[in-house]
């Protein structure tokens, strides 16, 4: 497709079928601009893939907080039911106790001398007191304890139920928000896949390049392999080399680019996080000065692109849609930090 017929229909695809309402200082006038503007709405939809897999995590999270809220409902309500029970027990003889004492029973000592006809009754009666009197208190102490347990059960209860409908409401926000940054995504990604179909076969290979920049030297780069390090991780990634980018993909054959950090370390035997801002948190900082290959490089303030430092200033990376997973140098990307896991 010539340069500027190139440009005419991408613009028409980025602008939504048509470049009439767009301004037209802003559309590309040549191939060249074209494949630039198409690089830029792929940046842009790694950025909403990122996000996406973040809102999926967070979701994930509160599902998790969730479940645990309800399995705390479930328990402590059960607590609250055997504690009822158990009240519900001592009820018949506190009913027995408050009825004798407004009826004017008389169980004390005093009544005893006075009701007595002989030391032997007295005795016996005073005896007979003691035992009641003995019981009753035991029975109104085991009450009183029920009674508090059941009330502290169904305090908690309360406090369960509470945190289960608000972990549940977390995460039915949080579910919105996923919807619609993948809603986001896909018509960002479909305007990519679109625009992509209107670039030349030479466009197309200029924006893959070269899966190697010239120099690059594999063997030297992994010798002295330690296993399970951040090299063994980075010679894993290097097998990938010339995969398609996928949005969302984690191998083994199509790769995000966080999804390409996690498959390549998880070849080592090390659980990485799922997504870049996750990546970024995980491990221990280093400085850029100290890089060493199989440090995992961040870029953007956002920290929406992830790699494999590669050591002479080169990673290893799954860049974007159109560009399969390459060497490249790091220069041409905003950095933001490094991790060594």
């Amino acid at each position: 497709m010539g340069g500027a017929l190139a440009a005419g229909v991408l613009a028409a695809s980025l602008y939504g079928g048509s470049p009439a309402g767009a301004d037209p200082a802003t559309l590309p006038t040549t191939a060249g601009e074209a494949v630039q503007r198409m690089i830029d709405l792929s940046r842009q939809s790694e950025q909403l893939n990122q996000q996406a897999l973040n809102v999926q995590a967070d979701l994930d999270t509160k599902l998790a907080v969730q479940r645990d809220a309800d399995a705390k409902l479930s328990a402590s309500t059960e607590v609250a039911d055997n504690a009822r029970n158990e009240v519900r027990k001592f009820q018949p003889m506190v009913d027995r106790t408050v009825i004798a004492a407004y009826q004017g029973a008389r169980t004390n000592r005093l009544f005893a001398v006075l009701a007595s006809n002989s030391p032997q009754q007295l005795l016996d009666q005073m005896s007979t007191l003691d035992v009641l009197s003995a019981k009753t208190s035991d029975q109104l102490k085991l009450y009183k304890s029920a009674t508090a347990a059941a009330t502290a059960a169904e305090t908690t209860a309360r406090t369960a139920d509470d945190d289960a409908r608000a972990a549940a409401t977390k995460a039915d926000q949080v579910r919105a928000e996923l919807e619609r940054k993948r809603a986001d995504l896909s018509g960002a990604i479909a305007q990519v896949v679109s625009a992509w179909g209107t670039l030349s076969a030479r466009d197309k290979t200029a924006l893959a390049g070269s899966p190697f920049p010239p120099g690059f030297d594999r063997d030297s780069l992994l010798s002295g392999l330690v296993p399970g390090s951040g090299t063994s991780a980075l010679a894993a990634g290097l097998t990938r080399i010339g995969d398609p980018y996928v949005w969302g993909a984690t191998g083994p054959s199509q790769f995000d680019c966080s999804g390409l950090v996690q498959w390549a370390f998880k070849q080592v035997g090390k659980n990485v996080p799922r997504t870049s801002s996750q990546q970024a948190g995980y491990g221990t900082p280093v400085d850029k000065n100290d890089l060493q290959p199989g440090d995992v490089v961040f870029f953007y303030s956002d920290i929406s692109h992830v790699g494999i430092y590669a050591g002479n200033g080169l990673m290893l990376h799954a860049s974007t849609f159109g560009v399969p997973v390459a060497v490249a140098p790091m220069g041409s990307t905003p950095y933001h930090s490094a991790r060594r896991y």
